[in-house]
């Protein structure tokens, strides 16, 4: 191989350019509109556009791409994660057009592919399997409905009453049909407190290479938030079973490549399931690689270049934990905008750490645009260290000092899982984030809001053009102190500050520095140092006024203030009931019609974004009075997709309306995740 595209995008490209620059390998990027600026697309020796932003268009396109590879005369092409990954259509595609297929046969990933086959084979290989009752009972609930061609929660739903396992299979059959073009699904028994262990093998002619397991139980929707090599807590014999079942599984399909082979283990009774073979590179593969020392990456490359026999790989060292860094809100609602900031503390990127410490695998950097098109994740942060206490406290002291601003992430809620009691004591199971209230908004740092207030006072002063030399605040005769109201966490929280000669005065504390990105304090014989970023016209809520937002990083934690503006635009104001869009995105259906009768929270419409499904619900009990939006529509965030209304009837017959307003409607986000990963 000469030259390889990579048929993916964000952080998987960059991962791979990563190993190919190093083996003196050129690369071809391809992108969509939406991914023109990315960091990716500069880092490849050539790239391709595929217009359009979709991923049906683009990345999904198998004629546009090996278009592509045609006329950047690319020989090999590497799938990545996700998108085609697991495509044996795709794969016999690259082989037809003459280029080397950096992944598993086509006929591997066909017998895979299908998860209802996939059991069939693991059945007839010995390994252990989850199945229900072709009748099932109550005794046999919980059950789950899965996409029998893909995962990462898409086409997948959890019964718990008998008389709903028939509409949850059609809902399901219908999200699997959109997502993987694929409506065939399946059921098994839920363990709800089972912990999700996978196996990565590396298959050659001459026999299959196990690298060990890791952890993954900390999902939330599904999808994985933190892993881990090895497993916590696993029993050595246990281990060792678990392994062979990988190798048997790799063994009797022929497997060549990198692949993983998932289990669902039941720690209560020391016992593990099949569940699935991804016939691909893991999101997660980077602790295999700091435990094992190896590129996962190259030794997919030489089985595609017709390695026979698996390589010596020293013993496993130490232990490694990943956490994605998502854009999102505490109520995993994706978010899109400008990334302002993303310096996260590392010591290597995209390839194996030199010594203990932290990897960064990035698809994005500051200026970048987060678009709704795309999954939602920022980057992988991952640690390496002797014994896993070490490497948990090294990835939560990276992510505390991480400079994140513009968009909303789910740091915290990862430092609060990393400092979870059943984390830290390897205990976890997958129903972690389901049952506990992990990462919700925290008690800010007074003085981090009194150092918004500040920076934006600063930030006034230096825009200044009248009277620029006159200290900012500053009054002949002072009669009260100067305020600014912020929103802190959905509270608003009210700072107040004086204007002097010799800079701010702020009560309980000494100013020593106050400019827009950083203010020093001393409180209590204690100096403080907080950094941050003054954004302007950015809106608060769907729907509200744009101001100005600050993001302040200081010693304890991070703050997002927003200035809550004194008036408040009449023509931002909106019907009560009105039903927002929480992102921009696709309307998918609509549930209700103009004057059907809903009752709270009943679903009126859904909406997609970043490859997942929200269903909007109407905020209140009412009259469906106006849908705007048609199935297929582009909405931006806060548009007005229905207004739901109360209404009652007069003795004359006449119907009366609350025509009161409000400045943003109710929406519930229920969805399933992107990137194709995993049960529970």
């Amino acid at each position: 191989m000469t030259r390889v595209l990579v048929a993916n995008r964000g952080e998987i490209a960059r991962r791979v350019f990563a190993t190919c620059r190093r083996l003196g390998i050129e690369t071809v990027a391809v992108h969509s509109d939406a991914d023109a600026g990315l960091p990716y697309v500069g880092e490849a020796d050539l790239a391709v556009r595929l217009p359009g932003n979709s991923p049906a268009e683009t990345y999904l396109d198998t004629d546009r791409i090996l278009a592509a590879a045609a006329s950047t005369g690319a020989d090999a092409i590497h799938p990545g994660y996700g998108f085609l990954s697991e495509s044996a259509g795709f794969a016999r595609a690259v082989e037809a057009a003459g280029l080397t297929w950096i992944g598993p046969a086509p006929e591997s990933i066909e017998a895979m592919g299908s998860k209802v086959r996939a059991k069939e084979l693991m059945r007839e290989a010995g390994v252990p399997v989850l199945e229900a009752p072709e009748e099932p009972t109550d005794a046999d609930l919980p059950l789950l409905v899965k996409a029998s061609a893909g995962g990462g929660g898409r086409g997948m739903r959890v019964v718990e009453e008998l008389a709903r396992l028939e509409d949850e299979v059609a809902a399901a059959a219908a999200e699997a049909q959109s997502a993987f073009g694929d409506g065939t699904v399946f059921v098994e028994p839920y363990v709800a407190r089972g912990r999700h262990v996978e196996v990565q093998v590396v298959g050659y002619p001459d026999g299959v290479l196990v690298l060990g397991e890791r952890d993954c139980s900390v999902q939330r929707r599904h999808q994985k938030v933190v892993e881990e090599a090895p497993a916590p807590r696993l029993p050595e014999a246990t281990r060792k079973a678990l392994h062979e079942a990988a190798r048997a599984a790799a063994e009797s399909i022929g497997y060549r490549g990198a692949g993983t082979v998932e289990f669902l283990y039941d720690p209560a009774a020391d016992r593990f399931f099949f569940l699935e073979m991804n016939t691909r590179l893991q999101v997660e593969h980077p602790v295999t690689e700091a435990v094992f020392g190896v590129d996962l990456v190259e030794l997919q490359l030489e089985v595609a270049e017709g390695a026979t026999t698996p390589p010596d790989v020293a013993e496993p060292r130490g232990h490694a934990v990943e956490v994605r860094l998502y854009a999102e809100d505490a109520a995993y609602t994706p978010q899109t905008g400008t990334v302002v900031a993303l310096d996260i503390p590392h010591e290597a990127a995209f390839g194996p750490l030199p010594a203990a410490g932290v990897r960064l695998d990035s698809g994005f950097a500051a200026g970048d645009e987060v678009t709704p098109f795309y999954d939602a994740m920022l980057a992988k942060v991952i640690s390496w260290a002797p014994t896993r206490e070490q490497a948990l406290r090294r990835l939560a002291g990276a992510l505390r000092r991480a400079r994140i601003h513009g968009v909303t992430t789910n740091r915290d809620q990862l430092l609060a899982i990393l400092a979870d009691e059943d984390v830290r004591a390897g205990t976890m199971t997958t129903a972690l984030l389901g049952e506990r209230d992990l990462g919700g908004p925290a008690q800010p740092d007074p003085w981090a809001v009194v150092a918004a207030g500040l920076m934006l006072a600063a930030d006034d002063a230096g825009r200044r053009t009248v009277q620029a030399g006159i200290p900012a605040g500053w009054r002949n005769v002072t009669s009260q102190p100067q305020r600014v109201v912020l929103e802190v966490g959905g509270e608003e929280t009210a700072v107040e500050w004086w204007g002097t000669r010799d800079g701010f005065v702020v009560d309980g504390a000494t100013v020593l520095l106050a400019t827009p990105d950083e203010v020093r304090l001393e409180v209590d014989g204690v100096r403080r140092t907080y950094r941050g970023d003054t954004i302007h016209g950015v809106s608060r809520t769907p729907g509200a006024p744009r101001t100005r937002v600050v993001y302040v990083d200081g010693p304890d934690t991070s703050v997002v203030c927003a200035q809550v503006p004194r008036f408040t635009d009449p023509a931002l104001q909106h019907a009560t009931g009105s039903l927002l869009a929480p992102m921009p995105g696709t309307v998918v259906r609509l549930l209700a019609e103009p004057g059907a009768e809903v009752a709270e929270g009943a679903p009126v419409l859904v909406l997609e974004a970043m490859k997942m499904q929200h269903t909007v619900t109407a905020p209140q009990a009412g009259t469906v009075a106006e849908v705007n939006v048609e199935p297929g529509a582009q909405v931006a965030a806060g548009e007005v997709l229905a207004v739901v209304s109360t209404s009652s009837t007069t003795e004359d017959g006449s119907i009366t309306e609350d025509g009161s307003t409000t400045e943003d409607g109710s929406t519930t986000e229920e969805g399933s995740t992107t990137d194709k990963e995993e049960q529970q």
